[in-house]
């Protein structure tokens, strides 16, 4: 049993395979404290740590100190502007203007399943291993019933939460504040780990000291965004990749967010998460109920490697439904860098005929293919075929590639509209605005109204009838610009604060109807790049477009920072061209090709333009996608080395599951002088094997991984930036005559 209640100790214990989670109820089982999350503990009294007998003590005892009481509790959940100063996890506002919610503890229950969000996506549990433990709690005055949802995983040390708040008087309550989580805890001289950037630079490692007051991302923006990530994780200033202590929150949710740490006047750390409360109110009429998105949570013991296969484990396990979970994924070649809006069914098809005999085998047309779109300033919300382009339409287009023995695939925004297009001129009033107001434009278009039920059966219609159409396999869900100008023509004066939310509740209905009536669709998520790269979009599709910049060398710290809590599988990851079309750099292909390796692989580019020496190596690179991708999908993922920290090279390694077999990626960045090789320590072999190198060497060597680990392996100093290495290891059956030799890479 993962979760256990001591009826004796008014403890909730909540085990996984290497960590404890302690709830406690104090004051007479009146109040939900948090006694303790680490490392895992032997069952033992330790309500002591709730500091229940100390000052100010609890209300039952000290009326008088009620405040300071409510201002110093560790609390699970906490309630709003009765007393604790501190970030509330829910705040209201009632018919008569208040604004005080407080829940208590009701009762429990601990079932072996794992409830499902409705309209919301959120973790599974197909093998039935997994329970979960409800705190029922109740603002008595509010006739609010609060329910608190742990379910824990206990292999992959996770435990994921989320809040339902269910009205049970007989009037309207607006929810203005809903959390999903809240994390009290003592502070330990803690830094705070979270991912920011912009349109090109998304997922940034940005890691500091946490001081006194809040510190906090969020996005405001309708979308997860690329300015900010829905994660955070505190640690100490001596945790590493390897070692050390890390605590880590995870969002289950692709609108607007916070994550936010407050260091309080006692040193003591308040972790929330949840829907941003800027802009957001929540109708809650008599009888219904509210769901907030999930979290997940994680502790690391073994610094924050260790995290990253928490979350990476996790989420291929439990959050990635698709049929193609398990599977390799087509090599793509997707048309946009190649040719922008610039192509007809001729070029299309001359870049499929090259593209077959090299072993790609998909391919994407991108944006410009329908209305009568030849830039980005017209017919979105027109999605029906641009014959002037595509003679004959899609079938004879998708049969002709299909002939090619490629699969092909289609690029579509249907979260969007422009008004220079025949559905904004029938329906102009389905574009997000307010009323009054100039409609703000971001890339020549405005926002459908996804929490229009007439608007969604609109679009979905038209996307359904052109999937119907031809034989299309995977389909490229785009979204080119954020939400502004918060109104929606079909909500009553107070629900106006639903929209956001009921924005990408619609969203999610959307994508769920699409994977249900196409289950053998690829769909692979995408917002300008990597807007909403987010553990939401990654349950409806198993791989989003992780960047426009496909620099091999500004992803590095790209995808550096989403395979930090992503597995690679999800990470769309292509070869385009140079110099590049973000940055203007020249990078080898070999190069392009082997950072693109750590990833969903494909190409972006007019392969019939490049030059000849670079076309051959295509078929090398496909034969290394085969090769190699059973392993990057499912193996354990170990950072080396960061060019992001060391400002000259990046080391990666992908380690199978039995560790049996490893890929270690090199990228030297910048050349330097006079430098003899690189000692780089390899991580997760096992030390009591031996492992060959394989691949075109002179003198093949067995090394073994306590060696490889602890001496580590030498990488030749060569000139030339942007230079990459791929070093296969297997393990080796040991040999009467094993090879003496330099650990040597030459």
């Amino acid at each position: 049993m993962s979760i256990v209640f001591d009826e004796n100790l008014d403890l909730f214990c909540l085990e996984t395979a290497n960590t404890s989670y302690i709830i406690g109820l104090a004051d007479h089982r009146t109040f939900v404290g948090h006694v303790y999350y680490g490392k895992r503990v032997r069952g033992q009294d330790l309500r002591y740590l709730l500091r229940t007998g100390e000052a100010p003590f609890v209300p039952s005892e000290n009326e008088r100190e009620r405040c300071s009481f409510y201002d110093t509790f560790p609390s699970e959940y906490s309630g709003n502007g009765v007393g604790d100063y501190r970030e509330s996890s829910i705040a209201v506002r009632t018919q008569a203007g208040q604004h005080a919610v407080m829940p208590t503890y009701v009762s429990y229950e601990i079932t072996d399943q794992k409830p499902q969000l409705p309209g919301l996506p959120s973790a599974f549990d197909r093998e039935h291993t997994a329970q979960t433990l409800i705190l029922h709690c109740r603002d008595e005055v509010l006739q609010l019933d609060v329910d608190l949802y742990y379910t824990v995983f206990e292999e992959n040390d996770m435990i994921t939460r989320s809040v339902r708040i269910s009205n049970q008087s007989k009037e309207a309550v607006y929810l203005t504040k809903a959390y999903s989580a809240c994390l009290d805890m003592d502070d330990d001289a803690y830094e705070m780990l979270t991912l920011h950037g912009s349109w090109a630079r998304e997922r940034q490692m940005d890691r500091r000291p946490l001081g006194y007051g809040k510190t906090s991302v969020g996005s405001i923006r309708g979308e997860s965004s690329h300015q900010e990530h829905p994660f955070m994780a505190w640690m100490k200033s001596s945790t590493t990749q390897t070692s050390g202590e890390v605590y880590a929150m995870h969002f289950i949710y692709s609108g607007n967010f916070i994550a936010q740490l407050e260091k309080s006047q006692f040193d003591s750390i308040r972790a929330v998460m949840g829907i941003h409360p800027a802009d957001f109110s929540w109708k809650l009429e008599s009888e219904e109920s509210f769901y907030t998105p999930e979290a997940v949570l994680t502790f690391s013991a073994e610094g924050l490697g260790k995290m990253t296969r928490n979350f990476h484990d996790f989420y291929r396990n439990h959050l990635i439904r698709s049929k193609y979970r398990n599977q390799k994924r087509p090599i793509l070649i997707n048309n946009w860098e190649a040719t922008y809006f610039d192509f007809n069914t001729e070029k299309l098809l001359d870049i499929a005929k090259l593209a077959s005999q090299y072993g790609i085998e998909m391919l994407v047309m991108d944006d410009g293919w329908f209305g009568h779109r030849n830039d980005d300033s017209t017919s979105l919300g027109d999605w029906f075929v641009n014959e002037k382009k595509l003679p004959g339409g899609l079938n004879y287009l998708v049969d002709e590639v299909n002939k090619l023995g490629m699969k092909f695939g289609i690029w579509m925004e249907p979260e969007m509209i422009s008004p220079d297009s025949e559905l904004y001129k029938e329906h102009p009033d389905w574009a997000i605005a307010v009323k009054g107001r100039t409609g703000t434009l971001s890339r020549n278009q405005y926002v459908l109204d996804f929490s229009r039920k007439d608007v969604r059966d609109c679009i979905y219609e038209k996307i359904r009838a052109i999937l119907s159409s031809a034989n299309i396999e995977y389909v490229k869900w785009d979204m080119n610009r954020q939400l502004t100008d918060l109104g929606s023509l079909a909500l009553p004066a107070d629900r106006q604060g639903e929209l956001s939310h009921r924005y990408v509740l619609g969203v999610y209905e959307m994508q769920e109807r699409l994977t249900r009536d196409f289950p053998d669709l690829l769909l692979e998520n995408c917002s300008g790049g990597g807007a909403r790269f987010d553990p939401g979009m990654l349950y409806y599709s198993p791989q989003i477009w992780c960047s426009d910049d496909t620099d091999a060398i500004e992803r590095l710290g790209i995808q550096e920072g989403t395979a930090l809590i992503y597995p690679l599988s999800a990470m769309g990851a292509h070869v385009s061209d140079c110099p590049n079309h973000t940055v203007g750099r020249n990078t080898p292909f070999k190069t392009r090709g082997e950072v693109a390796l750590a990833g969903t692989f494909g190409y972006e580019l007019d392969i019939t333009k490049i030059a000849k020496e670079e076309q051959e190596q295509i078929p090398q690179q496909t034969a290394m996608y085969h090769k190699y991708n059973d392993l990057v999908r499912e193996g354990d993922y170990y950072r080396i080395a960061s060019y992001r920290e060391n400002h000259f090279y990046d080391c990666y390694m992908v380690v199978s599951k039995d560790k049996k077999e490893a890929l270690v990626t090199f990228v030297t960045v910048h050349a330097r002088p006079n430098y003899h090789s690189l000692k780089v320590r390899l991580q997760g072999l096992n030390p009591n094997l031996d492992y060959r190198l394989e691949g075109e060497m002179e003198n093949e060597c067995v090394y073994g991984g306590d060696l490889l680990m602890n001496a580590g392996m030498l990488v030749p100093s060569e000139q030339g930036d942007y230079r990459s290495y791929l070093y296969q290891f297997v393990a080796d059956k040991l040999t009467e005559e094993k090879k003496e030799c330099k650990i040597n890479l030459n």
